[in-house]
């Protein structure tokens, strides 16, 4: 049954993430900014995309970052921009087609990420040196990261797979021998045969016949001979060397072999200088070799290979790129007895095997250079989770000193409060939650989380501390809001603000809240992230921490207002109303070990650590319960301070009256 709702929630949020429309006419002329009529044509070999036409020209490439890079966002879903790309590689514009990023939580509005989007225009990925793209925009960094990420690698793919641009270079250094039963097999050279009686089929009418019967009318073979690996096993050692050594630059060394009837030389050439019989044709490009860039080849050097009637090398011009395929057409002709000719051409698909093309160094992903220039903050979090992993593997040592512990809780709070979310912003939310779960469905990629260096170092220590210490190792320590409660309510406290104690019974049942909040902000993220998005306002860590209070009038009147509960109730919002804590609770039921100590008699003869509980979370019969408890050590203090447990009095009494 889990499996088929499973499945039944993963096909609804296919169908949620269903693409785009294709782009219109009107939007091809906004993206390369040409008016008129224009033709778009689909083209799903390969790079799937679409070409734009103006009449029979070529104005642009289209593609879909969705599509094309699997451009996957913060929120978990689909982040589709529109690229359009020159025929000589530059970058003609950008549109931001869907998205359902949290941005507009952060004060970031559409306008400014379709004005993020359209700075992509210009860029020449044909330049010489990288262009430089756009900063990504702080406090989006996620998200503008995996737009400009998805905008660079799809123009990239789409130059690349339309020929623009070359995706790599020949290698020209590593050398195996193969045989000829070897080259054919890996694609090293191509091959195509057409019998005498195909071509007697194909030239019927001629002035001389060609007799139909066994036997080759054409036997045809090509490669690229460039790589050691080809070529110096074809021709040796010697004739491979002057081969390549007569290339000029930009050129490669285009081999061409036959036998049977029909010579894909000729004759001809010798006297107008152009192999007219042969044709190499790359996309638009249709080139013939001439004289001046031909060599004939006497024999190969491969045992095995078959008898060649004749062996040409020609010098391929820079137009035709080696490492992307192309066609070799050999065309035979026949005059006929009216004064006509009748024809026969035979195609030869070459293609440089992927084993000898060095591939272009990619772009180094986007999330190694954020934890590059981040390293310094990564490495402030790093050391803050170390000394908050001292401190919970010790507190039995530091709770049995209660003013060390209370002034290290004090001053770790404080510096999770300032360092961490004042000056990092490393505040988690619910929508990160709830990003996460989206991802799980819809497909999971480590980019996307890996953007934001001090979110992710978080989230992989409160995922493993769950599993030792439960939901407390992040609400407790390193929730900078939930610090800035407790520290004012510590202050509150030493003003002489009177605490108000809630009823047991109220108490419990105000948990619902915030429980009820999270199933409704996940729920809502399958119909609509966008209004999902608006529930998970009732976090204040956008406003009080990420945005730092510099915000509207109506949500620091919320956050105010929670902070205001909070100074007579200890932890007002995480008691009651946190979302992400809810959600917390919820996975950390998997925790392992259990580290709070209780004694028999808690709950029952003494009811002190209950009262005293920060945020309500022990019961009236002494049990700790995991969902609430916020792991602030107080209750540990308090049994192992002899001056404060009342069982530890009665035995300090008993103690002292068994002294003679």
């Amino acid at each position: 049954m889990r499996q088929l709702l499973l499945a039944l929630l993963v096909l609804f949020c296919a169908g949620l993430a269903r693409a785009e429309d294709a782009p219109t006419p009107d939007e091809a002329a906004a993206l390369t900014g040409v008016t008129g009529p224009l033709i778009l044509r689909r083209i799903d070999e390969g790079v799937p995309g679409w070409e734009v036409y103006a009449g029979d020209m070529l104005l642009a490439h289209l593609g879909s970052t969705s599509e094309i890079a699997g451009s996957v966002g913060y929120s978990g879903r689909p982040l589709d921009v529109r690229v359009a790309l020159s025929p000589k590689g530059v970058i003609l514009g950008a549109r931001l087609v869907r998205h359902d990023e949290p941005v507009l939580t952060l004060g970031i509005s559409d306008a400014d990420i379709a004005r993020y989007v359209s700075g992509f225009a210009g860029l020449d990925l044909a330049a010489p040196v990288a262009p430089e793209a756009p900063d990504i925009i702080s406090r989006a960094t996620v998200s503008t990261g995996v737009i400009r990420d998805g905008i660079l690698r799809t123009a990239r793919t789409l130059a690349v797979g339309r020929g623009v641009i070359a995706g790599g270079a020949i290698d020209r250094l590593s050398f195996a021998p193969a045989d000829w039963r070897q080259l054919l097999t890996t694609g090293a050279v191509s091959e195509t045969r057409i019998g005498m009686t195909e071509a007697a089929v194909a030239l019927a009418g001629a002035r001389v016949p060609v007799p139909p019967g066994p036997g080759d009318f054409l036997h045809l073979w090509a490669g690229v001979i460039d790589p050691p690996a080809i070529g110096q096993n074809l021709l040796g050692q010697q004739e491979f060397t002057r081969a390549l050594g007569a290339l000029g630059p930009g050129e490669a060394a285009l081999l061409v072999m036959s036998s049977g009837l029909q010579s894909h030389r000729g004759t001809d050439w010798k006297r107008s200088g152009r192999f007219d019989r042969l044709t190499v044709v790359q996309g638009e490009t249709r080139w013939q070799p001439g004289a001046d860039g031909y060599r004939m080849i006497k024999r190969l050097t491969l045992k095995d290979a078959p008898a060649m009637k004749e062996i040409s090398l020609f010098a391929l011009p820079a137009a035709i790129d080696p490492t992307r395929p192309f066609t070799l057409e050999v065309r035979a002709s026949r005059p006929t007895a009216t004064g006509g000719e009748v024809a026969l051409t035979a195609s030869l698909p070459v293609a440089l095997p992927a084993a000898f093309i060095l591939q272009a160094p990619t772009p180094e992903p986007l999330w190694r250079s954020i934890w590059q220039a981040k390293r310094v903050q990564a490495a402030i979090v790093v050391l803050m989770l170390l000394v908050l992993t001292v401190i919970l593997f010790a507190q039995e040592w530091i709770t049995r000193r209660p003013g060390l512990w209370r002034a290290g809780r004090i001053g770790f709070l404080a510096a999770t409060f300032l360092v961490l979310g004042m000056g990092l912003n490393g505040q988690l939310s619910v929508v990160q939650v709830v990003a996460f779960v989206h991802s799980l469905l819809t497909g999971f990629r480590w980019e996307t989380f890996l953007i934001e260096p001090v979110i992710f170092i978080l989230w992989s220590f409160v995922a493993l501390g769950m599993l030792f210490w439960g939901r407390g190792v992040y609400c407790g320590w390193l929730c900078p809001f939930g610090a800035l409660q407790e520290l004012t309510n510590t202050l509150a406290q030493r003003l002489g603000v009177k605490q108000i104690a809630v009823p047991q019974a109220l108490h419990e049942r105000l948990w619902v809240i915030k429980y009820t909040l999270f199933v409704s902000i996940l729920a809502l993220s399958f119909y609509s992230m966008h209004d999902a998005l608006l529930l998970a306002e009732a976090e204040p860590f956008k406003t009080a921490i990420s945005l730092r209070f510099l915000r509207t009038w109506p949500f620091l009147l919320f956050v105010a207002a929670i902070l205001g509960a909070g100074l007579f109730i200890e932890r007002f919002y995480c008691r009651y109303l946190c979302p992400l804590g809810a959600g917390l609770a919820i996975p950390a039921k998997l925790k392992i070990f259990d580290w709070l100590k209780r004694r028999p008699q808690c709950g029952r003869e003494c009811r002190m650590c209950e009262t005293k509980c920060t945020v309500g979370a022990i019961d009236a019969i002494g049990r700790i319960n995991p969902n609430e408890c916020v792991l602030c050590l107080r209750c540990q203090v308090i049994m192992n301070d002899g001056t404060q447990c009342p069982v530890l009095k009665r035995r300090a009494r008993a103690t002292e009256g068994a002294t003679p």
